[in-house]
């Protein structure tokens, strides 16, 4: 009787183990589909993301030469700049200062004083008492 009972639980036992080993294999037959669905779909993803990163690439080289372009144009119009200054600077100051001369010497012919000059501080004119202590 004894031997009738172990082979019993032995024989439960071995039931239990099946199930569990059975239940195990659905498991990993379902992780097995879902990996290969998750391939499938991810594949293209990646192939859809490479091309984007490319196409990003290409954009980021062409900002990048432009940028380079404006840097050579903004070193060209400083580069004008400076010439012009240089170039028509002195000779306009010169004209402007020989204009002054002769619009002075004019108004001293002409017999009309040349204007007055005021002292300006803060945006006020100095009164005339003030002026000409500063004068001395």
């Amino acid at each position: 009787m004894a031997g009738l009972l172990v082979a019993v639980f032995w024989a439960i036992l071995v039931s239990f183990l099946a199930v569990a080993l059975f239940r195990l294999a659905q498991a990993l037959r379902a992780a097995t589909e879902l990996v290969t669905a998750v391939t499938e779909r991810a594949v293209p993803l990646l192939g859809e993301a490479s091309t984007t990163v490319r196409s990003a690439q290409s954009q980021l080289d062409r900002v990048e030469t432009i940028a380079t372009d404006v840097q050579e144009v903004a070193a060209n119009a400083s580069a004008l700049s400076s010439t012009v200054a240089a170039t028509f600077g002195g000779p306009l100051v010169k004209v402007a200062a020989f204009g002054y001369g002769v619009r002075q010497a004019l108004a001293r012919r002409g017999g009309t004083p040349p204007p007055a000059r005021r002292t300006v501080v803060r945006g006020r004119p100095v009164p005339a008492a003030r002026r000409r202590k500063r004068e001395e």
